[in-house]
């Protein structure tokens, strides 16, 4: 059986790529949403299904300096490159690993999933610059997972240097991947996730959410079951990946770009004031450290304690902002005198 759901693995029997994530270190480079396939369980939202887009984490990109940017901005021990299908994009993906390792060093560990079997041309253009490789071969090849492009391309890859997994979604039949196990260095196995995009096709399988909180589906741990006890296999839930890998992302990012007046949370977003005047504050800025505030679009952001202390005396809109580091996706909007009130 592998391990067991919803915890964290040894890491030890872990490949550097999940170490790396298990820590919030790796950033997540979508390099474009195109995909030759059309799995019925891919969660990927409308904004990227089926786009030729990039994205760096939840930042879009505009140009390659937002890529570094990025990493820098969490102090990246390493990057992901997903998709949509990477491989499609090679030369973009040359590009980008190539950029990411004469930035940050030979050291910075490049993992790349793919649902392609690439060959030997495809890894010699990928030696050096992608550290592992991480297959999704179709779910209806699992059977036969030994006679496929897949165990070939393993076998190769291995022999080439590179470090070779086979990840994929918990779906019944996972138990036939078992076979491939020798020709790999780990089989990863992402608890199945409810996505907008996927919905439809979920609930025509008779599928549906485990709970209202998270998206997992419901049975999908069970599945995982059918693979036998080996160090090689690891679960990752879908209440890990948004608990923990997020989380610890999110808190490398806030501790390199928190405003001065900012809290960061254990949680890893920020914490702060907003004040909207509607007439003079007589003075109330002048009081203020120059690092205590600053003023965006006619609007005052400033610690959320000092907009407490002195809201009652200040006129216009009040309330206290809990969002995501860096300009990121806001979390909740609480109204100062719901604020005070709790």
């Amino acid at each position: 059986m592998p391990q067991k759901p919803g915890t964290s693995p040894d890491e030890t029997t872990l490949s550097r790529g999940c170490i790396l994530c298990h820590e919030g270190a790796k950033m997540v480079l979508f390099v474009t949403g195109r995909c030759h396939r059309a799995c019925w369980y891919c969660p990927l939202s409308r904004e990227r299904k089926g786009r030729d887009v990039e994205y760096a984490n939840d930042r879009k990109v505009a140009s390659r300096s937002d890529v570094i940017e990025e990493a820098e901005n969490m102090s990246a021990l390493g990057t992901g490159v997903t998709g949509g299908e990477p491989l499609l994009v090679l030369d973009r993906v040359v590009e980008l690993c190539t950029l990411l390792k004469e930035h940050f060093g030979p050291d910075h560990h490049v993992h790349l999933y793919t649902g392609l079997a690439p060959d030997e041309p495809i890894l010699e253009c990928l030696r050096g610059l992608v550290d592992e490789i991480r297959l999704h071969p179709p779910h209806e090849s699992w059977p036969d997972i030994l006679d496929t492009d897949y165990a070939r391309s393993a076998v190769l890859a291995r022999r080439m240097g590179f470090s070779i997994g086979i990840e994929v979604p918990a779906l019944p039949g996972i138990g036939n991947l078992a076979a491939a196990l020798p020709l790999l260095d780990f089989l990863n196995i992402n608890e199945l996730e409810w996505g907008e995009t996927c919905a439809a096709a979920m609930r025509e399988r008779g599928l549906e959410p485990e709970d209202g909180l998270h998206n997992a589906v419901l049975g999908a741990r069970k599945w995982a079951e059918e693979l036998p006890p080996d160090p090689k296999v690891h679960f990752c839930s879908s209440v890990f990946k948004d608990s923990v890998q997020l989380r610890e992302r999110l808190r490398r990012i806030a501790a390199n770009t928190a405003r001065p007046f900012e809290e960061v949370t254990d949680d890893g977003t920020v914490v702060y004031g907003v004040l909207e005047p509607a007439g003079p504050l007589d003075g109330f800025l002048e009081s203020l450290d120059e690092d205590d505030y600053v003023v965006c679009e006619g609007r005052v952001e400033m610690a959320w304690w000092v907009l407490l202390d002195h809201g009652a005396g200040l006129p216009g809109k009040k309330y206290v902002v809990e969002r995501y580091p860096n300009g990121g996706m806001v979390v909740e909007v609480t109204p100062l005198d719901v604020a005070i009130r709790d």
